[in-house]
């Protein structure tokens, strides 16, 4: 088996993986993404012990033990370029040699919940919302350099999608489902949609400050996609890098967001803290 190059993966001199800074013994076969540093030590705090405390730049990581349940948080950034590394070498953590630099015979598959903040583009999805999200949907340019294998219902939603933003110059979008069975369990209840993910805070999420907003509409396009029983119901910043490249890697992944805006109402939540603290308690509730 080829060898991975130093180039092509990098290891520091303590053996850890070179963003994360982690050993391949330090992460749980479960892991929780936050986009917010300060949210890592927010979940680990409901942990019975924390036996890992790590950080190096954005990346901060605590691993622990919720009764049995061995889980790993850990924070990603903001967007689909730090998803794009993170999600790499997590994969790198279990799936890859770090002695002899050769991908494992046996692949392990991670489950991997993000906890992250976001708008709803529906009025009727209110402020202190839970949401599961069932797509992803990259308005990114991430998976372009990854071969993405989708399904058949996966392709049908996006070929409506594409139709839907055909006269928006330069968009290309992705679509990837969650993983099912945490859909199903992690997700039972909540509410459900297609969640798009767009490369930027402002314009790109529709918001108009000083600069010119090349696409005025962009909200309203959301808010009026329908094909079947799907729809667009929210917009952050990684759930489709994660949806895609877990799939991608072998590995199962949910984005459980937590509604703070409403974009068509142009409201923003007064108690955002505690709608996330509502979010974290019911993922680890089900873990």
């Amino acid at each position: 088996m080829q060898k991975l190059s130093e180039a092509d993966l990098i290891i520091n001199p303590d053996g850890s993986i070179y963003h994360l800074n982690l050993l391949p013994e330090d992460i749980a076969d479960t892991v929780i993404t936050v986009g917010d540093l300060d949210r890592v030590a927010e979940i680990s705090k409901h942990f019975d012990s924390i036996e890992v405390k790590k950080g190096k730049r954005e990346f901060i990581t605590h691993t622990g033990y919720l009764g049995k349940k061995r889980i790993t948080v850990l924070s990603t950034g903001i967007g689909t370029d730090n998803i794009d590394i993170v999600f790499n070498e997590l994969d790198a953590l279990v799936n890859i040699d770090f002695d002899t630099r050769e991908i494992k015979k046996e692949l392990k598959s991670l489950n991997i919940i993000r906890i992250g903040t976001s708008g709803a583009v529906q009025e009727d999805i209110p402020m202190g919302t839970i949401l599961a999200s069932s797509y992803g949907l990259g308005f990114d340019a991430l998976m372009h350099y990854y071969i993405h294998e989708i399904s058949g219902d996966e392709h049908s939603l996006l070929d409506s999608i594409k139709s839907h933003f055909s006269h928006i110059k330069n968009i290309h979008p992705y679509l990837t489902a969650a993983d099912q069975s945490l859909l199903r369990t992690i997700g039972s209840g909540m509410e459900q949609g297609i969640t798009v993910t767009a490369p930027g805070f402002y314009a790109p999420q529709g918001r108009q400050v000083r600069a010119k907003n090349a696409v005025p509409n962009f909200i309203s396009l959301l808010t009026n996609f329908k094909q079947s029983n799907n729809r667009v119901t929210n917009l952050e910043m990684e759930t489709a890098g994660i949806y895609a490249l877990a799939k991608t890697l072998g590995h199962k992944a949910l984005s459980v967001n937590a509604i703070l805006a409403s974009r068509v109402k142009f409201e923003f939540s007064s108690e955002p803290n505690k709608i996330v603290d509502k979010a974290i308690k019911m993922v680890l509730d089900r873990l």
